[in-house]
């Protein structure tokens, strides 16, 4: 006798698998040495690719951000933001200020507990950059905050 197979949900002693993290978040752009030269400016550091590649990708912590060459005459409206977490919220806004960007918005404490402040890359994706709030922080991160 043959059984159907049978689909995850009717499995009933089968564990439902965890999402543990994202791996890498892949933005589009028109000018591959403009958006390198913003990140790089911002701070983050290359692994793969630069100016003249067609894909690029810098380290996050233990993900990455990747830059893919579109088409000139791809078109991208508001999608959403991604929040990178910092060790200095404030000093990363002077940073961008410095490297002659405009960010959206100034630094601010805000009611969910992080610090952030909001920029727009060059080809409109928007970036938080944020820290949690010294009450919201795990104790572990407040202790090697301190002097």
């Amino acid at each position: 006798m043959q059984h159907a197979a049978q689909t995850p949900d009717q499995r009933p002693h089968e564990a439902t698998p965890t999402i543990l993290s994202i791996s890498a978040v892949t933005l589009a752009t028109h000018d591959m040495a403009r958006a390198v030269r913003f990140y790089r400016a911002l701070g983050f550091v290359p692994r793969h690719g630069g100016e003249e590649a067609d894909f690029t990708t810098f380290v996050v912590g233990d993900g990455y951000l990747n830059l893919v060459r579109a088409s000139p005459t791809s078109q991208w409206s508001w999608w959403g933001r991604i929040i990178f977490y910092v060790s200095d919220v404030d000093a990363l806004y002077r940073r961008a200020l410095a490297a002659g960007y405009t960010p959206a918005t100034r630094p601010r404490d805000a009611e969910w507990g992080e610090r952030y402040f909001h920029i727009c890359d060059p080809d409109g994706h928007e970036l938080s950059f944020a820290r949690p709030l010294a009450a919201r922080m795990p104790e572990a991160e407040q202790d090697s905050q301190s002097p």
